[in-house]
Parts: structure tokens; C-alpha cells; sequence
């Protein structure tokens, strides 16, 4: 790159070195093929630069005898040289994926986070609606939203004119899950959500980890009070307008769930969104798989895991990659009094998410144990949980939208990848060292 600034007599000196260190890989390849005149021609002129270059010739016989070499080595050097364009791109690209997967298995890997169940520290994929009557970002503002945001404009039309109705199910929306393929290629799975138009039906799919549907279709139909659409799903069921129906749940699985076809009290027009958001992406970051070989987690870091080795979420989605929060190492006893998480007896430390979520500062919302959210196993009202040698526990800091180790118990030490370092994106305002 600051080849400029060097002398022609050095840059012939420092092409006269690589000549020869490709004729020196010509030999080693290639002698036992090449024909006694061939080898010892190559020889020669190998000798020859070699020697000129140490009796630190001028350029022009550096010239003159690397051009000599090189004519040698096109009539010998087989595969060796001269290469394709075709080889040495592959071969390029084979060292560059080696190096890669080199850097990601030990060093650093990047990671997108799915979920908010560590809301608001790190954000998942959420959902930025355009109400009825709003006009959403044009093509441009559109372009540069998925640059800067990753914005994907999602968007469902009434197939005609007439009432609105949707599949509902323990009052929240209902969907199918079906394969599908992200960019094209990789597969994948998705929520397949249906909405009704007088009947006729028109579907609208999301990630497999998008659980924003709910609060994207309240705040379309019902504003930004949280009890509208509960008052009126009571309002429905006592006037016995709530019709009961079957959805089958799995594409891939037999037998049918039995769900509830709701009005949503909207007429629309054929062409009208039924539904319009734009489904941000979850931040990504790096994640540091080095420093955990030589210095133990502590509690209040950041904590990427895999699943594989954990039976109750093994279970239900394979061996994935999770973050959450760091809060029980070896021999720790653990405790959750609402809102505050203890650890050894005392408020837990290291991490300003303990503080603000003991505290109750908006938007965090504090620890809580089953009683408030229901199926938890383990930290229940007045639980005491002590982790066990070899294991870990982690929470998430988003406590009322996290199943963590409330529900699946503690992390293996041999399933620990690394702590979060970055967030290279999106660009917003959480870009820069992971908390």
C-alpha cells in the first residue's frame, strides 16, 4: 500500500525475492516430473538471481534476470504457475473462509439477538406501526431505513371490501407454523398469522422469534390503552359474538387446535391495510468467545450460551444460541423478592440492569417469580436456588417477557460461548460496547 514511497531498486529487490521464492516452490512440487534439462535450467537461473541479489545487483540486472526466471518457470511450473484466474480466486477465498471460521470459533462471533427478553438493554426484532391514516415511508425513506434499521416493510391488504375478523387464541392472536425460506435459500420457519375480510381470507407471515403481533394489532385496532381490546373481548364473549373454530397450529404436525374468530370492529375497502408495520431487525453484536478461557464469568455480565445441553429447551427448539444476564455462578444462592434479585443474601451487584430493575425504573419492570408469570419452575416466592459446581444461572433483564432460568433451570459450563462486546447494528442509538 506504500509502495509509492519506495525506491525502484528496492521494490526490484523485494520483486527479485518473491520470484524466487516461487521458483523454490516449483522445485519442491515439481522435480520429480520435470525433465533433466528443465530442472537444471531452473536451477541455474534460480542460482543466478539469487546470486545477484546478494551481490545486491542494479535494478536492471535484477531486471534481466527475474524476466530470465520467469520464462523458465512458465515452461515448468505446471498447475504451480502460472495460475488461472479461477485458481487463485478460489484460493483466495478458501484462505479467507479459513480464517474466518478461525476467528469465529475462538476469538469473536457475531450474534443477532431474537427476542427482547433482554429489553431494553439489547433489543430483539419489534414492529413500528403505520396506523390507518398515516402515511408510511416512501421508496427512499424505505431503502434507507433498511440500510441504517434493517426496516422490512410488512404489510397484509383486505382481499375485499367488508368486516375485519382475525384468529384468536387464550386472547392472543393464533398462527400457523410453516416452513419458509430467509433470503431465499436458508430454510427457515415462520409464524403465518390469518386475517378475514367477509370470509375471505389474507395472511400475513413473521419470523419464527417476532412476538410483537399482538401489541402491533391492539394499537391498529384499539389505540394505545393496554384494557381496550381486553374490555372489548369481555364485551364480545357476554354477547356471544365470539365464534369458536379450528386452526391446525403446525404445518408439520396432525391434529387441530380449536381457536376464536373475533370481529375487530373495522369495516375496510378492498386494496386497505389490514395490517402495516415495518419489522426491525434485532441488534447484532460480537461476541467475545476468548476471555472466558482464561478469566471466570462474573455476575451482571452479558452471557451467550448454547442450548443443546439444556432438556427443557432442547426440547422445544434443538441447540440454539442464547443471551441473557449472568446472575448465579458456582456455589451462589439465588432468590427473587419482588422486585429485587438477591444473590448470598444480599441485592445482587454488577450490572446497572440489577439496579434498575430492583428499582422499578421505567421501562424495566423488575425480577418476578411464578406468581406472576405463570410456569416458572424454579425461583418461586420465597425459593431459595442454589447453583450447583459446573453450572450457571442466567435471567433476562426484560423479567415479565423472559423465559430464562426461572424455567429451564441452570447452563452447563461446557455450553458457555463468551460475553457480548459491540453492537455493529443496527445504527441507532445503542451502537457502540454492549452493556
Amino acid at each position: 500500500m506504500l509502495g509509492f514511497l519506495f525506491s525502484r531498486e528496492r521494490k526490484t529487490r523485494a520483486s527479485a525475492s518473491n520470484w524466487l521464492e516461487l521458483s523454490d516452490k516449483v522445485w519442491n512440487f515439481r522435480r520429480d516430473v520435470l525433465a533433466p534439462s528443465e530442472a537444471s535450467e531452473l536451477r541455474r537461473r534460480h542460482d543466478e538471481l539469487r546470486r545477484e541479489l546478494a551481490e545486491r545487483a542494479d535494478a536492471g540486472r535484477l531486471k534481466l534476470g527475474i524476466d530470465a526466471l520467469e520464462d523458465v518457470l512458465r515452461r515448468t511450473g505446471g498447475a504451480v504457475y502460472p495460475k488461472t484466474s479461477l485458481t487463485e480466486n478460489v484460493e483466495f477465498f478458501l484462505v479467507a473462509a479459513i480464517m474466518i471460521l478461525g476467528v469465529r470459533t475462538y476469538f469473536v462471533q457475531p450474534f443477532k439477538i431474537p427476542t427482547n427478553s433482554m429489553w431494553p438493554t439489547y433489543y430483539g426484532m419489534t414492529g413500528e406501526i403505520f396506523p390507518p391514516g398515516t402515511t408510511a415511508p416512501g421508496p427512499l425513506a424505505q431503502a434507507a431505513r433498511w440500510v441504517l434499521f434493517g426496516a422490512q416493510r410488512k404489510e397484509v391488504l383486505a382481499p375485499r371490501s367488508g368486516q375485519v375478523s382475525a384468529l384468536f387464541r387464550f386472547g392472543r392472536l393464533a398462527y400457523t407454523t410453516r416452513s419458509d425460506r430467509s433470503w431465499l435459500i436458508f430454510p427457515s420457519q415462520v409464524r403465518e398469522y390469518t386475517f378475514y375480510v367477509d370470509g375471505v381470507p389474507a395472511t400475513i407471515r413473521v419470523p419464527l422469534d417476532f412476538s410483537d403481533i399482538d401489541k402491533i394489532v391492539q394499537a391498529t385496532y384499539f389505540g394505545t390503552d393496554p384494557n381496550a381490546f381486553p374490555s372489548y373481548l369481555a364485551g364480545l364473549a357476554s354477547a356471544g359474538r365470539i365464534e369458536e373454530t379450528w386452526l391446525k397450529q403446525d404445518e408439520n404436525a396432525d391434529g387441530l387446535v380449536s381457536v376464536e374468530l373475533v370481529p375487530l370492529n373495522r369495516t375496510v375497502k378492498v386494496g386497505d391495510p389490514l395490517l402495516r408495520f415495518d419489522l426491525m431487525t434485532g441488534d447484532q453484536l460480537f461476541v467475545d468467545r476468548f476471555s472466558y478461557n482464561f478469566f471466570r464469568p462474573k455476575p451482571g455480565q452479558g452471557f451467550v450460551f448454547r442450548t443443546g445441553n439444556i432438556p427443557a429447551i432442547a426440547e422445544m427448539s434443538g441447540d440454539q444460541y442464547y443471551i441473557k444476564r449472568l446472575v448465579g455462578t458456582p456455589g451462589d444462592a439465588i432468590e427473587i423478592r419482588e422486585p429485587v434479585l438477591y444473590r448470598n443474601g444480599s441485592p445482587i451487584t454488577g450490572s446497572v440492569a440489577f439496579d434498575l430493575n430492583a428499582r422499578r425504573v421505567p421501562p424495566y419492570g423488575g425480577y418476578l417469580n411464578e406468581e406472576i408469570k405463570d410456569g416458572a419452575r424454579y425461583l418461586g416466592r420465597g425459593q431459595v436456588l442454589n447453583v450447583p459446581a459446573d453450572r450457571f444461572l442466567a435471567l433476562g433483564d426484560n423479567s415479565g417477557n423472559s423465559e430464562d432460568g426461572r424455567y429451564w433451570g441452570f447452563v452447563p459450563a461446557k455450553e458457555v460461548i463468551g460475553r457480548p462486546l459491540f453492537i455493529y447494528y443496527p445504527f441507532t442509538r445503542r451502537w457502540g460496547f454492549a452493556k
